[in-house]
Protein backbone atom coordinates (compact mmCIF):
# COMPACT_ATOMS: atom_id res chain seq x y z
CA UNK A 1 0.00 0.00 0.00
CA UNK A 2 1.53 3.74 -0.85
CA UNK A 3 2.92 5.75 2.38
CA UNK A 4 0.65 8.36 -0.07
CA UNK A 5 -2.59 7.41 1.57
CA UNK A 6 -0.85 7.09 4.84
CA UNK A 7 0.44 10.84 4.24
CA UNK A 8 -2.44 13.21 3.62
CA UNK A 9 -1.18 16.01 2.14
CA UNK A 10 -2.85 19.70 1.94
CA UNK A 11 -1.76 22.31 -1.07
CA UNK A 12 -1.61 25.00 1.14
CA UNK A 13 2.00 27.15 1.57
CA UNK A 14 3.53 30.26 2.40
CA UNK A 15 1.28 32.01 -0.09
CA UNK A 16 -1.94 31.43 2.12
CA UNK A 17 -0.07 32.75 5.76
CA UNK A 18 -0.88 36.52 6.07
CA UNK A 19 1.71 39.18 4.98
CA UNK A 20 3.73 41.20 7.10
CA UNK A 21 1.99 43.97 8.39
CA UNK A 22 -1.20 42.93 6.96
CA UNK A 23 -2.70 41.79 10.13
CA UNK A 24 -2.86 44.02 13.78
CA UNK A 25 -0.36 43.09 15.51
CA UNK A 26 0.59 43.80 19.71
CA UNK A 27 4.01 45.26 20.72
CA UNK A 28 6.91 43.23 21.81
CA UNK A 29 6.56 43.48 25.55
CA UNK A 30 3.26 42.54 25.19
CA UNK A 31 4.53 39.29 22.91
CA UNK A 32 6.72 39.15 25.68
CA UNK A 33 4.44 38.51 28.37
CA UNK A 34 2.24 36.27 26.41
CA UNK A 35 5.17 33.74 26.43
CA UNK A 36 5.86 33.78 30.10
CA UNK A 37 1.96 33.09 30.55
CA UNK A 38 2.06 30.21 28.09
CA UNK A 39 5.12 28.60 29.48
CA UNK A 40 3.63 29.19 33.53
CA UNK A 41 0.67 27.30 31.83
CA UNK A 42 3.22 24.45 30.41
CA UNK A 43 4.56 24.45 34.08
CA UNK A 44 0.54 23.94 35.19
CA UNK A 45 0.72 21.41 32.70
CA UNK A 46 3.30 19.69 34.22
CA UNK A 47 1.48 19.07 37.32
CA UNK A 48 -1.47 17.64 36.09
CA UNK A 49 0.60 14.95 34.57
CA UNK A 50 0.42 13.49 38.08
CA UNK A 51 -3.10 14.83 39.26
CA UNK A 52 -5.37 13.62 35.90
CA UNK A 53 -4.69 9.82 36.37
CA UNK A 54 -5.94 9.85 40.14
CA UNK A 55 -9.20 12.17 39.41
CA UNK A 56 -12.68 10.90 38.80
CA UNK A 57 -14.14 11.33 35.28
CA UNK A 58 -15.92 14.38 35.85
CA UNK A 59 -13.34 16.08 37.67
CA UNK A 60 -10.58 14.92 35.11
CA UNK A 61 -12.78 17.08 32.62
CA UNK A 62 -13.29 20.37 34.22
CA UNK A 63 -9.50 20.43 35.04
CA UNK A 64 -8.57 19.52 31.34
CA UNK A 65 -10.82 21.91 30.21
CA UNK A 66 -10.10 24.73 32.41
CA UNK A 67 -6.24 24.42 31.67
CA UNK A 68 -6.85 24.82 27.74
CA UNK A 69 -8.92 27.33 28.55
CA UNK A 70 -6.65 29.63 30.30
CA UNK A 71 -3.60 28.17 27.70
CA UNK A 72 -5.44 29.74 25.17
CA UNK A 73 -6.11 32.75 27.15
CA UNK A 74 -2.47 33.48 27.65
CA UNK A 75 -1.74 33.23 24.12
CA UNK A 76 -3.88 36.38 23.53
CA UNK A 77 -7.15 33.84 21.28
CA UNK A 78 -10.44 34.77 22.55
CA UNK A 79 -12.63 31.52 22.54
CA UNK A 80 -16.33 31.21 21.03
CA UNK A 81 -18.55 29.05 21.53
CA UNK A 82 -21.64 27.96 19.12
CA UNK A 83 -23.62 25.50 20.12
CA UNK A 84 -23.64 22.75 22.56
CA UNK A 85 -22.82 19.02 23.02
CA UNK A 86 -24.68 16.37 23.54
CA UNK A 87 -23.71 15.05 27.29
CA UNK A 88 -23.30 11.57 26.23
CA UNK A 89 -20.48 9.60 24.75
CA UNK A 90 -19.65 10.99 21.17
CA UNK A 91 -17.32 10.97 18.00
CA UNK A 92 -16.25 14.81 17.47
CA UNK A 93 -14.72 15.33 14.39
CA UNK A 94 -13.60 18.88 13.10
CA UNK A 95 -11.44 20.37 10.40
CA UNK A 96 -7.89 20.87 11.17
CA UNK A 97 -6.15 24.31 10.99
CA UNK A 98 -3.56 24.90 13.42
CA UNK A 99 -1.98 23.42 16.66
CA UNK A 100 -4.63 25.45 18.32
CA UNK A 101 -7.23 23.06 17.26
CA UNK A 102 -6.30 20.84 20.19
CA UNK A 103 -6.73 23.26 22.84
CA UNK A 104 -9.80 24.68 21.08
CA UNK A 105 -11.60 21.06 21.24
CA UNK A 106 -9.92 20.59 24.34
CA UNK A 107 -11.45 24.20 26.05
CA UNK A 108 -15.17 23.27 24.99
CA UNK A 109 -14.91 19.20 25.01
CA UNK A 110 -12.05 17.69 27.28
CA UNK A 111 -12.29 14.15 24.85
CA UNK A 112 -9.75 12.04 24.25
CA UNK A 113 -7.62 12.75 21.23
CA UNK A 114 -6.28 10.33 18.17
CA UNK A 115 -2.90 12.06 17.94
CA UNK A 116 -0.06 10.77 15.37
CA UNK A 117 2.20 8.78 17.41
CA UNK A 118 4.80 11.07 16.99
CA UNK A 119 3.01 13.33 19.67
CA UNK A 120 4.08 11.07 22.12
CA UNK A 121 7.59 11.90 21.98
CA UNK A 122 7.42 15.62 22.48
CA UNK A 123 8.85 17.27 25.63
CA UNK A 124 5.80 17.79 28.12
CA UNK A 125 3.11 17.63 25.55
CA UNK A 126 3.08 14.31 25.21
CA UNK A 127 3.01 13.64 28.66
CA UNK A 128 -0.15 15.76 29.01
CA UNK A 129 -1.87 13.86 26.04
CA UNK A 130 -0.93 10.44 27.59
CA UNK A 131 -1.98 11.61 30.79
CA UNK A 132 -5.02 12.78 29.16
CA UNK A 133 -5.98 9.42 27.83
CA UNK A 134 -5.19 10.13 23.88
CA UNK A 135 -5.01 7.23 21.47
CA UNK A 136 -2.14 7.24 19.28
CA UNK A 137 -1.89 5.98 15.49
CA UNK A 138 1.39 4.95 14.11
CA UNK A 139 0.87 6.33 10.40
CA UNK A 140 3.88 4.46 9.18
CA UNK A 141 2.01 0.54 10.02
CA UNK A 142 -1.27 0.74 7.75
CA UNK A 143 -1.71 -2.81 9.35
CA UNK A 144 -2.17 -1.33 12.60
CA UNK A 145 -5.03 1.03 11.49
CA UNK A 146 -7.96 -1.61 12.78
CA UNK A 147 -6.37 -1.74 16.65
CA UNK A 148 -6.59 2.12 16.70
CA UNK A 149 -10.07 2.37 15.10
CA UNK A 150 -10.88 -0.82 17.87
CA UNK A 151 -9.20 1.23 20.85
CA UNK A 152 -11.25 4.27 19.67
CA UNK A 153 -14.41 2.43 20.12
CA UNK A 154 -13.54 1.05 23.10
CA UNK A 155 -13.32 5.14 24.66
CA UNK A 156 -16.47 5.19 23.56
CA UNK A 157 -18.63 2.56 24.81
CA UNK A 158 -16.52 3.40 28.33
CA UNK A 159 -18.67 6.32 27.64
CA UNK A 160 -15.22 8.39 26.64
CA UNK A 161 -15.70 11.48 24.08
CA UNK A 162 -13.50 11.03 21.68
CA UNK A 163 -12.01 13.56 19.49
CA UNK A 164 -10.34 12.90 15.80
CA UNK A 165 -9.18 15.49 13.18
CA UNK A 166 -10.14 12.79 9.98
CA UNK A 167 -8.91 15.48 7.24
CA UNK A 168 -5.15 14.24 8.88
CA UNK A 169 -2.94 17.46 7.82
CA UNK A 170 -3.69 21.03 8.45
CA UNK A 171 -4.72 23.10 5.89
CA UNK A 172 -5.33 27.20 5.54
CA UNK A 173 -8.79 26.43 5.58
CA UNK A 174 -9.76 29.66 3.59
CA UNK A 175 -10.10 28.32 0.48
CA UNK A 176 -12.57 24.61 0.27
CA UNK A 177 -12.85 24.78 -3.29
CA UNK A 178 -9.25 25.62 -4.12
CA UNK A 179 -5.80 23.55 -4.43
CA UNK A 180 -5.66 24.31 -0.33
CA UNK A 181 -8.23 21.63 0.81
CA UNK A 182 -6.54 18.34 1.50
CA UNK A 183 -7.41 16.02 -1.80
CA UNK A 184 -9.26 12.80 -0.26
CA UNK A 185 -11.12 15.57 3.23
CA UNK A 186 -12.43 12.93 6.03
CA UNK A 187 -10.54 9.88 6.09
CA UNK A 188 -13.61 7.24 7.05
CA UNK A 189 -11.77 4.84 9.10
CA UNK A 190 -12.12 7.02 12.74
CA UNK A 191 -16.07 6.71 11.86
CA UNK A 192 -16.14 3.14 12.06
CA UNK A 193 -15.69 3.65 15.92
CA UNK A 194 -18.83 5.75 16.23
CA UNK A 195 -20.43 2.70 14.17
CA UNK A 196 -19.36 0.09 16.14
CA UNK A 197 -19.52 1.63 19.64
CA UNK A 198 -23.31 2.77 18.98
CA UNK A 199 -22.40 6.44 19.58
CA UNK A 200 -23.41 9.58 17.37
CA UNK A 201 -20.53 11.74 15.68
CA UNK A 202 -20.79 15.54 16.10
CA UNK A 203 -19.33 17.60 13.60
CA UNK A 204 -17.20 20.91 14.81
CA UNK A 205 -16.82 23.72 12.67
CA UNK A 206 -13.30 25.49 13.89
CA UNK A 207 -13.09 29.06 12.43
CA UNK A 208 -10.46 31.62 13.16
CA UNK A 209 -11.04 35.68 12.86
CA UNK A 210 -9.69 39.24 13.24
CA UNK A 211 -11.96 40.28 15.62
CA UNK A 212 -9.93 44.30 14.57
CA UNK A 213 -11.17 43.69 10.70
CA UNK A 214 -13.87 41.00 10.89
CA UNK A 215 -12.32 39.27 8.01
CA UNK A 216 -11.46 35.42 8.56
CA UNK A 217 -7.77 35.08 9.41
CA UNK A 218 -4.76 32.23 8.48
CA UNK A 219 -2.71 33.77 11.57
CA UNK A 220 -3.04 30.54 13.37
CA UNK A 221 -2.75 28.48 10.35
CA UNK A 222 -0.12 25.71 10.71
CA UNK A 223 1.06 24.59 7.41
CA UNK A 224 3.76 22.60 5.42
CA UNK A 225 7.35 22.67 6.55
CA UNK A 226 6.86 25.61 9.14
CA UNK A 227 8.04 24.94 12.60
CA UNK A 228 6.03 24.89 15.75
CA UNK A 229 8.34 28.17 16.98
CA UNK A 230 7.53 30.02 13.75
CA UNK A 231 3.42 29.60 14.42
CA UNK A 232 4.10 30.60 18.21
CA UNK A 233 5.14 33.81 17.26
CA UNK A 234 3.00 34.65 15.11
CA UNK A 235 0.10 33.74 17.36
CA UNK A 236 1.54 35.31 20.25
CA UNK A 237 2.06 38.92 18.18
CA UNK A 238 -1.31 38.93 16.62
CA UNK A 239 -3.66 41.36 18.05
CA UNK A 240 -7.79 40.06 18.18
CA UNK A 241 -7.76 36.75 17.26
CA UNK A 242 -11.17 34.96 17.74
CA UNK A 243 -11.15 31.04 17.66
CA UNK A 244 -14.67 30.01 16.92
CA UNK A 245 -15.90 26.40 17.74
CA UNK A 246 -19.44 25.72 16.03
CA UNK A 247 -20.83 22.70 17.63
CA UNK A 248 -23.11 21.05 14.40
CA UNK A 249 -26.43 18.79 15.04
CA UNK A 250 -25.51 15.13 15.82
CA UNK A 251 -25.33 12.72 13.19
CA UNK A 252 -26.63 9.30 14.52
CA UNK A 253 -25.70 6.27 12.52
CA UNK A 254 -27.48 2.90 11.91
CA UNK A 255 -25.91 -0.44 13.11
CA UNK A 256 -25.21 -1.06 9.51
CA UNK A 257 -23.94 2.46 8.37
CA UNK A 258 -21.41 2.74 5.66
CA UNK A 259 -17.99 5.06 7.34
CA UNK A 260 -17.60 6.48 4.02
CA UNK A 261 -21.15 7.70 3.67
CA UNK A 262 -20.97 9.11 7.15
CA UNK A 263 -17.54 10.60 6.66
CA UNK A 264 -19.14 12.36 3.48
CA UNK A 265 -21.95 13.53 5.77
CA UNK A 266 -19.89 14.98 8.30
CA UNK A 267 -17.09 16.80 5.95
CA UNK A 268 -20.42 18.59 4.48
CA UNK A 269 -21.71 19.44 8.14
CA UNK A 270 -18.10 21.21 8.60
CA UNK A 271 -17.54 22.39 5.79
CA UNK A 272 -21.03 23.98 4.89
CA UNK A 273 -21.68 22.02 1.36
CA UNK A 274 -25.07 22.29 0.42
CA UNK A 275 -27.11 19.00 1.02
CA UNK A 276 -29.59 18.02 -1.97
CA UNK A 277 -32.95 19.35 -0.76
CA UNK A 278 -35.39 16.83 1.27
CA UNK A 279 -37.86 14.68 -0.77
CA UNK A 280 -36.34 14.46 -4.12
CA UNK A 281 -34.84 10.82 -5.71
CA UNK A 282 -31.55 9.78 -4.35
CA UNK A 283 -28.60 9.90 -6.84
CA UNK A 284 -26.95 6.89 -7.35
CA UNK A 285 -23.80 7.11 -5.13
CA UNK A 286 -20.39 7.21 -7.13
CA UNK A 287 -17.61 4.05 -6.44
CA UNK A 288 -20.62 1.85 -6.01
CA UNK A 289 -21.28 3.26 -2.26
CA UNK A 290 -24.83 2.43 -1.57
CA UNK A 291 -27.69 5.50 -2.34
CA UNK A 292 -29.07 6.55 0.82
CA UNK A 293 -32.80 7.47 0.98
CA UNK A 294 -33.06 10.76 2.49
CA UNK A 295 -35.94 11.43 5.64
CA UNK A 296 -39.11 12.03 3.82
CA UNK A 297 -40.54 15.78 4.07
CA UNK A 298 -43.96 14.99 5.00
CA UNK A 299 -43.15 13.49 8.34
CA UNK A 300 -43.31 15.90 11.20
CA UNK A 301 -40.62 16.43 13.48
CA UNK A 302 -41.58 18.41 16.36
CA UNK A 303 -39.51 21.22 17.38
CA UNK A 304 -37.83 19.55 20.67
CA UNK A 305 -35.51 17.84 18.14
CA UNK A 306 -32.96 19.41 16.49
CA UNK A 307 -32.27 20.48 13.08
CA UNK A 308 -30.43 17.82 11.41
CA UNK A 309 -31.75 15.15 13.69
CA UNK A 310 -31.72 11.73 12.17
CA UNK A 311 -32.22 8.45 13.01
CA UNK A 312 -36.27 7.27 14.90
CA UNK A 313 -38.25 10.46 16.41
CA UNK A 314 -37.85 10.17 20.24
CA UNK A 315 -40.97 8.13 21.83
CA UNK A 316 -41.97 11.09 23.80
CA UNK A 317 -42.79 12.96 20.32
CA UNK A 318 -46.27 13.11 18.94
CA UNK A 319 -44.67 11.74 15.85
CA UNK A 320 -43.54 8.68 17.21
CA UNK A 321 -45.52 6.60 15.58
CA UNK A 322 -44.09 7.26 11.97
CA UNK A 323 -41.11 5.73 11.07
CA UNK A 324 -38.02 7.99 10.04
CA UNK A 325 -35.33 5.41 8.10
CA UNK A 326 -32.10 5.78 10.49
CA UNK A 327 -29.87 6.89 7.79
CA UNK A 328 -27.46 9.43 7.06
CA UNK A 329 -27.96 11.61 4.44
CA UNK A 330 -25.41 12.89 1.57
CA UNK A 331 -25.30 15.51 0.07
CA UNK A 332 -25.03 15.25 -3.95
CA UNK A 333 -22.22 17.49 -4.65
CA UNK A 334 -19.93 15.51 -2.36
CA UNK A 335 -18.73 13.00 -4.98
CA UNK A 336 -17.26 9.37 -3.45
CA UNK A 337 -14.44 8.11 -5.59
CA UNK A 338 -14.01 4.12 -5.75
CA UNK A 339 -10.99 4.25 -3.91
CA UNK A 340 -11.43 6.82 -1.62
CA UNK A 341 -11.21 4.89 1.49
CA UNK A 342 -7.55 4.06 1.45
CA UNK A 343 -7.16 3.53 4.99
CA UNK A 344 -8.76 -0.39 4.79
CA UNK A 345 -10.34 -1.53 7.82
CA UNK A 346 -10.08 -5.55 6.69
CA UNK A 347 -8.73 -7.98 8.58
Amino acid sequence: MSADLWRPTAGCGPDCLPAPGQTPTVSPVRRAARLVGVLGMLLAGAGLVVLLPVLPAAERAAVVRGWARGTTRALGVRLEVRGRLPRRRALLVANHVSWLDILAVLAVAPARLLAKREVRGWPLVGLLARAAGAVFVDRSRPRGLPGTVARLAGALRAGHPVAVFPEGTTWCGVAPSADCRPRRGFRPAAFQAAIDAGAPVVPLRIGYRCATTGAVSTTAAFLGDETLWRSLRRVLASRDLVVRVVVTAALHPAPDADRRLLARAAESAVHLVPARPVGLRPVPAVGSVPAVVPVPAAVPVPAAVPSGFVGPVPAASPAAAVPVPAVVPVPAVVSVPANEEGLSLAA
